[in-house]
């Protein structure tokens, strides 16, 4: 009996369409359109890094992704931005979703190459504060119109 050749599915986290469908799980649940995929790509290296050392982290991953992968009625690279989202919703509150999603926020956020495209200068290192380092120089916000209430005039 012949065998049908099966696209690659997400049924292993070493798989390379687990990793594609963790970093498509990833751009929906934080979409930066900007952002190239490196920074999604080690934020789901940290997420998987975590799964090599905890069995049960792992079959909960496994299979979460499985369920990602059907619960929109096709595969999840193949929905569209709103039907994306309206799966990840319908999965809010389980194990999977709140593992993902706590794992995103540090693993993506965390990183220099993000903060960089964010606009973030990074902690100060120094403990000096930022009073000497351009807080204040935010070009987007308008200058802010002080109004001094014992004085007639706009102080600026």
């Amino acid at each position: 009996m012949a065998t049908t050749p099966r696209t690659p599915a997400a049924t292993t986290l070493t798989s390379p369409a687990s990793r594609e469908l963790l970093k498509d799980v990833a751009r929906a649940m934080f979409p930066h359109p900007s952002f190239p995929d490196a920074p999604y790509e080690r934020a789901v290296g940290t997420i998987l890094d975590a799964a090599e050392a905890d069995v049960r982290l792992r079959a909960q991953l496994e299979q979460g992704l499985r369920d990602v992968d059907v619960v929109g009625g096709r595969p999840f690279a193949d929905l569209d931005d709103a039907a994306r989202l309206a799966v990840l919703r319908s999965m809010e509150r389980t194990a999977f979703f709140e593992h993902i999603r706590t794992r995103l926020v540090t693993g993506l956020y965390d990183q220099k190459p993000v903060w960089d495209l964010l606009g973030y200068e990074g902690p100060c290192p120094d403990g000096n504060g930022y009073l000497d380092r351009g807080f204040d120089d935010l070009d987007w916000l308008p200058d802010p119109q002080i109004v001094d209430p014992h004085r007639d005039e706009i102080l600026r």
